[in-house]
């Protein structure tokens, strides 16, 4: 955790200090080494929140682009019991939650009911068989109303009234402009929670730039995914009320 209370306040470890948390009020023990990240931790190596994971510089350098306010910020289900501490929660009451590992579809589901309205942020470079593709147009595009979208890198589009599939290459495909914040991705080893999930997912790959995992709905044959650029530093700047 990167905050507990100390005499009352919402305090970072330092070390020689001594605090509580901030959800259950047990001690804390602050955790100030030479290789691992500054943290509070449980002195009963316990946590309250069934939902934490061990944070990585990559959670700590996320969180630290939002203010202190909205970091760590707890809910207590009545009704179950349960208390829960989002990663980030803004002030127009949506959830930031950064994801390092892989989740199954029942626990992102768990999750999104839990928040509401959550949005979610995930560790790309831990996937495995991931491959970026190629520019795309945009599938949102009304030039291409006719047409459905099918496969991953090697893309190819079915028009809707005859059934045939084409290339790219195709008179009809090669008119449309290439979007240049629409691509294309093969994933060998997919993590299916995230396809399932009806919470927007942003995929981080390191660099300036998000990903964030688009669906087109589709009838004729099974819908497309494909991904969508975002600046980080439109992201941050969304989600971060002006004063």
């Amino acid at each position: 955790m990167q905050y507990a209370l100390v005499n009352g306040i919402k305090s970072a470890p330092k070390k020689g200090i001594k605090g509580v948390c901030i959800d259950c009020g047990t001690d804390m023990h602050a955790k100030c080494g030479d290789i691992k990240l500054h943290h509070w931790a449980h002195r009963a190596n316990e946590n309250c929140d069934l939902w934490w994971e061990t944070e990585t510089e990559w959670h700590r350098n996320w969180k630290n682009c939002f203010p202190e306010s909205y970091r760590e910020v707890s809910f207590f289900d009545v009704l179950t019991k349960e208390c829960h501490r989002a990663d980030i929660h803004t002030p127009e009451e949506i959830t930031i939650e950064f994801q390092n590992s892989p989740l199954s579809i029942s626990e992102l589901q768990s999750r999104n009911a839990f928040y509401g309205k959550i949005i979610w942020v995930v560790n790309g470079l831990k996937f495995k068989g991931f491959q970026l593709g190629k520019p795309i147009p945009d599938p949102t595009d009304p030039a291409l109303k006719d047409f459905e979208f099918e496969g991953d890198i090697h893309l190819r589009f079915l028009r809707k009234s005859t059934t045939k599939l084409v290339t790219v290459f195709h008179p009809d495909i090669k008119a449309i402009k290439l979007s240049t914040q629409h691509y294309s991705f093969a994933w060998k080893h997919p993590h299916i929670a995230w396809y399932s999930s009806a919470a927007p997912i942003f995929i981080d790959f390191g660099g300036h730039f998000l990903y964030w995992l688009r669906k087109k709905q589709q009838h004729t044959i099974s819908d497309f995914h494909y991904l969508q650029l975002v600046p980080k530093k439109e992201f941050i700047k969304h989600y971060i009320r002006e004063k």
